[in-house]
């Protein structure tokens, strides 16, 4: 036990900060800075792709923040209902924890795809650019559950095991000086390697609109299956299973179908006339179909009001002379007129 306190990560002592009478939680200013961060990167990530700017990801992000955070508040309430909810007031204390990732990604979504047409922009690649920004954001928020001790995993004694107080550990179940899996710093640390995994593959390899957040719901429901799996606080479960492993389960499922389904298409970009040669015009020979030392000569626009492109052609590569040879000739024969 010494060798695993030594080696464990210590909790904060305090979950804010006092300033002028008003107590800042370091839970909601994770939060905060992980929007900010998040905001920036889409920002840039939008400018750089000329598909919007910094205002529009501004007003995009505030929206699906807002609508995000109450969306995730409703799902943990209702996923993780308990009596101290009986009490509306109880519904809105935020700071205290309890936000429900899986409702805070569709509200967000939803609303800012219905911000994204409202400023003009193209659906599919805007949310392209705003996936790693997600991860970025989660993965900086997810530090206000370090200050909160809350959401740890089961016991171990790794040497990053997560210490917290004694009244927390005895809230769980176990005895003082007990330590946990820290599941906030895997999720956090999976989170910062999803954001980078995606800019490289938005850049090296998936150029396809709209796949590139497929990605991102694959890589972050398997990775939060993983944490799920050690999580030790008390959830509502389904047939024995949290509910936040079946909506995993579910989400990964759909974005791989997706990008099966997807896989190989041409993009939205290029459509298939401009993929393919354009036909050769009825006054143009085709290379393949005039033999070495067949003379070509285009003829007169008069020409192709009597004769079609194929007769004209024939006469051609047979080296029938033209309306216009025939003309020159008569003029020679005929010699200087007096």
């Amino acid at each position: 036990m010494l060798v695993a306190l030594a080696g464990s990560i210590p909790s904060p002592s305090s979950e804010g900060i006092n300033i002028g009478g008003r107590t800042i939680h370091f839970y909601g200013l994770m939060i905060a800075l992980g929007v900010v961060a998040a905001g920036s990167l889409f920002g840039r990530r939008l400018e750089a792709r000329s598909l919007g700017t910094r205002d529009d990801a501004s007003s995009i992000t505030t929206w699906a923040v807002i609508a995000g955070v109450l969306g995730a508040r409703a799902y943990h309430v209702v996923t993780s209902w308990n009596d101290s909810f009986t009490n509306p007031l109880n519904w809105f204390k935020i700071w205290q924890g309890g936000l429900g990732i899986p409702g805070g990604l569709i509200a967000g979504v939803l609303v800012g795809v219905w911000r994204i047409r409202a400023r003009g922009l193209d659906v599919a690649p805007s949310l392209d650019a705003a996936a790693p920004a997600i991860p970025l954001a989660q993965a900086i928020g997810r530090w206000g559950n370090w200050f909160n001790q809350e959401i740890f995993g089961r016991p171990t004694e790794l040497p990053w095991a997560l210490r917290v107080d004694d009244n927390v550990a005895q809230a769980a179940g176990h005895p003082p000086g007990t330590t946990f899996h820290p599941t906030f710093l895997y999720e956090s640390l999976g989170n910062f390697a999803l954001c980078g995994l995606l800019i490289v593959l938005g850049r090296r390899i998936e150029s396809r609109p709209g796949r590139l957040l497929a990605w991102y719901l694959a890589g972050y429901s398997l990775l939060r299956f993983g944490v799920e799996s050690l999580r030790i606080d008390e959830a509502n479960t389904i047939a024995g299973v949290r509910i936040n492993t079946w909506m995993s389960t579910i989400v990964f499922a759909g974005a791989v179908a997706w990008l099966v389904r997807t896989r190989g298409r041409t993009p939205a970009s290029v459509t298939p006339s401009a993929a393919m040669p354009s036909a050769a015009a009825p006054d143009e020979v085709a290379p393949d179909s005039v033999r070495p030392g067949d003379a070509v000569v285009a003829d007169e626009p008069g020409d192709a009001a009597e004769l079609g492109g194929d007769e004209r052609l024939d006469r051609q590569v047979a080296g029938e002379p033209s309306e216009r040879d025939k003309l020159t000739a008569e003029i020679d024969d005929s010699g200087p007129r007096a």
